[in-house]
C-alpha cells in the first residue's frame, strides 16, 4: 500500500492506494476554504484509492446527502457505506452544524464509475470520519480522483450550489425549456393503470384551466392489464382499445395548449410481452414478483430496440417528451458476464450510450424534448439527457415531499425539480390541499387527482397556488435558495432575488424581513393562524395583505408602520401573507 498525508486548512487528509507503485496528491485552491484535491496512481494496471479524514463532532447536527432519508441523523461509523455511480445517487455529502452552517462539504468529480462513501461517528473518540474510495485505471495515461473539499463556514446550501457549479463545468447541457418549470398534471395517482384517451383529454382540458402546462400520461397506456405489474412492458405500443389513435389523441391534447409526456419503464422487459422471446437472454436480472427482466444495455440490439420504442412517442405520435422511469434499476448488484456481441463492458457505459442515442434521436424531431428522471438517479453525468427530475414517491406525505424536493434543488444544477404527484382524499378540507401545494412551493407541482371530482373550494386552492407558482417562478426557481433546519426537515425555506423574498413556513418559527428587501411573501403551511415576523429595522408605510387558502383577501391594511422587533400577524392556515414597502 502507498500512502501520503496532506493538510487542508486544519484538516489532515490521509490518501492511500493499493495496486500501484506510487501515488501523487496535489491540491489547488478554488475559493476561500475550498480546495480541489487530485489523486493520481502510477505504475500497475488498476489501483484502489482511499481518501479519508476525521474531524471532531462538536456541533454537527446532520449529514446531508441527495437521498433525503440519510440526513435525519449522524450515522455511526459502522453504518453501511453508500456507493454512487452514473445509475444511482451522486457522489456528494455535507456535514452541517447548527444554524445551517457548513462544516465539511465534499464531492467527487467521478460521476460514472462507482464511488464508495463511508461516513460516521466513532463512538470511542467523538470524531466524525469520512472515507471516499474509488478504483482508478493506471497505465500510460493514469486516471485521477478529483475531490472537492469545502471547509468554509457558509450556509451549507451555498456550498452545495458551488458543488453543482463545479460539476457543471464537466457536464454542460443546453438550457432547460421554460415549460419544464411550470405546473404539470400526472395521470398516475388519479387513474393508475385505468387510463384511456378520453380520460386524458378530459383531464387535460381541466388541468389547463387550472394552470398546468403539461400532462404526463403514466403507466397503463401500453396495456389492458391493471394489476400494477410490469409483465407487459417492453413492446411499448399503445393499447388499441384505450388509445386507438395515439397521434390524433396527442394532437387533441396539444391543441388545448398543454405539452404531452409519455411514461416508459425503460429497463423492463415483461414476461408476457411480444419482445420477450427476442430479448429474454439479454437481461441483467429477472424478478418473478414483477414478472419482468431488466434489459442489458451493453448490447447494441437492446439499445436499438429501446431507442426505437421510446422515440416513436415523439417521432410518430407527436409527444413533447418522455417520462423515463426506473433508470436506476439497471444498477443490478452483479451483472452477468457480457457476451461477444456486446460493445461495452460496464452497465454504466451501456446506459450512457442508450441515453445518448435516445437523446440524439429525439432531437432529430424535437430540438427541446422534455425528459423526466427520478430522484434515485441524479448523477451529473445524466444531466445532459434530462430536463426535470422528480422526487421519489411519497403520496399524501407533504413533509416528505418538501424534504425530497428541497434536497433535489440543492444539488440538481440546471434541471427543473418536480414534486412527487399531489393527491388527496375527496373530503380533504381546502387548508390541507393548500398545505400540500405550499410544501412543494420551491419545486414544480404535479397535480394528480380526478379534476372533475374535486369540489369548488379545492379547485380554488389549486388555481390560486398554481397561479402563485407561475407568477413568481423567477424567484422560486432561480432565486437564492436557502432552506433552514436540515435536522428538523426544513421547517422554513426561503428564495429571494434581493427585492422579493418568498418564504415557505412549515412550523411556528420566526420569519425574518430582510433588510433592503422590498417585499416579503409568506406561504403559511404551519398549524398556526398567524405568522411571527421579525424586522431588523423600522418598517414604515407598509402594505400588509392576508389571503386565505383559496386566494380570497381576508385582511388588507395600507400605510402601516412596524417598528424593529417581533410582530405576530394574522394569516389563515394555508394562506398567504404579503408585506410590501412603498416604492
Amino acid at each position: 500500500m502507498r500512502a501520503t498525508t496532506i493538510l487542508v486548512g486544519d484538516l489532515t487528509v490521509e490518501v492511500s492506494a493499493t495496486g500501484c507503485e506510487h501515488l501523487t496528491a496535489d491540491t489547488s485552491a478554488l475559493a476561500e476554504g475550498v480546495v480541489e484535491l487530485r489523486v493520481t496512481a502510477h505504475g500497475g494496471e488498476r489501483a484502489t484509492v482511499t481518501v479519508s479524514w476525521e474531524m471532531p463532532c462538536l456541533d454537527l447536527v446532520g449529514y446531508w446527502t441527495p437521498r433525503s432519508q440519510d440526513h435525519r441523523w449522524l450515522p455511526a461509523v459502522w453504518a453501511e457505506p453508500r456507493t454512487t455511480s452514473l445509475l444511482t445517487d451522486a457522489p456528494v455529502g455535507s456535514l452541517v452544524a447548527g444554524a445551517d452552517t457548513n462544516r465539511c462539504t465534499f464531492a467527487a468529480a467521478e460521476t460514472r464509475r462507482p464511488v464508495t462513501i463511508a461516513v460516521g461517528v466513532r463512538e470511542e473518540t467523538g470524531e466524525y470520519e469520512v472515507r471516499v474510495t474509488h478504483e482508478l485505471a493506471v497505465g500510460e495515461e493514469p486516471d485521477s480522483l478529483r475531490l472537492l473539499l469545502d471547509l468554509s463556514d457558509r450556509h451549507f446550501a451555498a456550498c452545495l450550489a458551488d458543488v453543482a457549479d463545479w460539476w457543471r463545468a464537466d457536464h454542460r447541457r443546453a438550457p432547460v425549456p421554460a415549460v419544464a418549470r411550470r405546473p404539470a398534471y400526472s395521470t398516475w395517482y388519479a387513474h393508475h393503470q385505468h387510463v384511456d384517451a378520453a380520460a386524458v383529454e378530459r383531464e387535460a382540458a381541466l388541468a389547463g384551466k387550472l394552470g398546468c402546462d403539461t400532462i404526463i400520461v403514466d403507466d397503463g397506456w401500453q396495456t389492458s392489464d391493471t394489476r400494477r405489474g410490469y409483465a407487459f412492458c417492453g413492446d411499448w405500443a399503445p393499447d388499441p382499445v384505450k388509445f386507438p389513435d395515439p397521434a390524433g389523441h396527442v394532437a387533441r391534447v396539444r391543441a388545448l395548449g398543454l405539452g404531452y409526456l409519455l411514461w416508459y419503464a425503460l429497463p423492463f422487459l415483461g414476461r408476457d410481452s411480444a419482445a420477450w422471446p427476442r430479448f429474454h437472454d439479454r437481461c441483467l436480472s429477472y424478478d418473478e414478483d414483477l414478472r419482468a427482466g431488466v434489459l442489458d444495455p451493453r448490447y447494441p440490439q437492446v439499445r436499438a430496440h429501446l431507442v426505437a420504442s421510446c422515440a416513436q412517442a415523439v417521432r410518430t405520435w407527436g409527444a413533447d417528451g418522455l417520462k423515463l422511469d426506473f433508470v436506476d434499476a439497471f444498477a443490478v448488484p452483479s451483472p452477468p458476464t457480457v457476451g461477444r456481441d456486446a460493445d461495452c463492458d460496464s452497465v454504466e457505459e451501456g446506459v450512457d450510450r442508450l441515453l445518448r442515442e435516445l437523446d440524439s434521436t429525439l432531437r432529430e424531431t424535437n430540438p427541446e424534448p422534455l425528459v423526466e428522471f427520478r430522484q434515485g438517479y441524479v448523477s451529473p453525468g445524466l444531466w445532459r439527457y434530462a430536463t426535470m427530475v422528480r422526487a421519489t414517491d411519497c403520496p399524501l406525505t407533504p413533509a416528505e415531499n418538501r424534504v425530497r424536493t428541497v434536497d433535489l434543488r440543492l444539488v440538481c444544477g440546471p434541471l427543473a425539480v418536480h414534486a412527487d404527484m399531489l393527491t388527496w382524499h375527496p373530503d380533504s378540507p381546502p387548508e390541507q390541499v393548500a398545505g400540500q401545494l405550499i410544501n412543494v412551493l420551491f419545486a414544480v407541482p404535479q397535480i394528480s387527482v380526478p379534476l372533475k371530482e374535486i369540489d369548488p373550494a379545492q379547485r380554488d386552492v389549486v388555481a390560486f397556488w398554481l397561479g402563485f407558482v407561475r407568477e413568481h417562478a423567477v424567484v422560486l426557481q432561480y432565486g437564492e435558495f436557502r432552506p433552514s433546519g436540515l435536522e428538523l426537515g426544513y421547517p422554513l425555506v426561503r428564495a429571494t432575488d434581493g427585492r422579493t423574498s418568498i418564504v415557505g413556513l412549515y412550523a411556528e418559527t420566526v420569519v425574518e424581513f430582510p433588510q433592503r428587501c422590498r417585499e416579503l411573501l409568506v406561504a403559511n403551511a404551519s398549524a398556526a393562524d398567524r405568522v411571527t415576523v421579525r424586522a431588523a429595522e423600522d418598517l414604515t408605510g407598509l402594505r400588509v395583505t392576508a389571503h386565505d387558502c383559496r386566494g380570497r383577501v381576508v385582511a388588507s391594511v395600507e400605510d402601516i408602520d412596524l417598528p424593529a422587533g417581533v410582530h405576530d400577524l394574522p394569516v389563515p392556515v394555508g394562506g398567504l401573507l404579503s408585506l410590501r414597502r412603498p416604492l
